[in-house]
């Protein structure tokens, strides 16, 4: 079984693993990883497979995600964990706190819950779709692309900071992207309802978001038995990025550290 790739920060200390969501990739938690480490964390930001530099595989869904984390916890001797995940990685952290309790000791979510969540991200999909490597050979010829599809500059730096040159001269996207949009109804998918989380969970929500709403307040209650819910203002989706101050501190209230 392949090795999730991975940013380790710290030389020991209780492990911090840090799961992206899509599209995204471990370097995007650098700043908050170091941040944590200073605490006495030994923090592993992971990229998820089909993501960043770790490997591809046709194989896609919350099953196999949950298991590379998983796999690579064993391989590295990681043990009570606390364990992060935004978005779709927030969904990877539930299966794995639900399916795995030994493993995890403390568990935060970031803007997702353990809904159905419908199709919204081919807008995205049609614009990296658009870049064709043949003729786009700089960042600057990308950006121009995509930004007749995504009209967000913060997303569009986001979503460019995939870009890796294959060769000299000629650019590609770290992500599996054809994988990623042929399995992109596996990260709407809801956590099954049978799941029940009983170890302390905190979720974190931005207050310009409408990923949880009121009644996904209640379905989360309802799963995780020790959840907090709480609202990082001036944010939306991408919260630790957008008021990374409020969600650092957010964390480590929670931590009790």
């Amino acid at each position: 079984m392949e090795l999730l790739h991975s940013n380790v920060i710290g030389d020991s200390g209780i492990p911090f693993v840090i799961l992206h969501g899509f599209l995204g990739t471990g370097d995007n938690w650098k700043t908050l990883g170091k941040r944590y480490s200073a605490l006495g964390y030994q923090v592993h930001s992971l990229d998820q497979r089909n993501h960043g530099k770790s490997f591809h595989s046709n194989d896609f869904n919350y099953q196999v995600l949950a298991e590379d984390v998983v796999h690579y916890c064993n391989q590295y001797k990681l043990e009570h964990i606390v364990l992060l995940g935004h978005s779709m990685g927030g969904k990877v952290a539930m299966h794995i706190a639900a399916c795995y309790p030994k493993l995890v000791d403390k568990l935060i979510i970031a803007d997702i819950a353990p809904r159905f969540y419908p199709l919204h991200h081919q807008t995205i999909l049609e614009g990296l779709l658009a870049i064709d490597f043949e003729e786009v050979n700089t960042r600057q010829m990308a950006e121009v692309i995509l930004d007749k599809y995504v009209q967000d500059i913060g997303t569009r730096q986001f979503l460019l900071k995939n870009l890796y040159w294959q060769a000299p001269s000629k650019l590609g996207w770290r992500m599996n992207l054809h994988v990623l949009i042929n399995n992109i109804d596996e990260i709407g998918k809801a956590l099954p309802e049978m799941y029940s989380i009983n170890c302390p969970s905190l979720f974190l929500k931005g207050s310009r978001s409408d990923y949880i709403n009121q009644t996904d307040e209640l379905m989360i209650i309802n799963q995780f038995h020790r959840a907090q819910i709480q609202t990082i203002s001036n944010a939306g989706h991408w919260l630790h990025a957008e008021n990374p101050e409020a969600f650092f501190q957010a964390v480590v209230t929670f931590l009790g550290k």
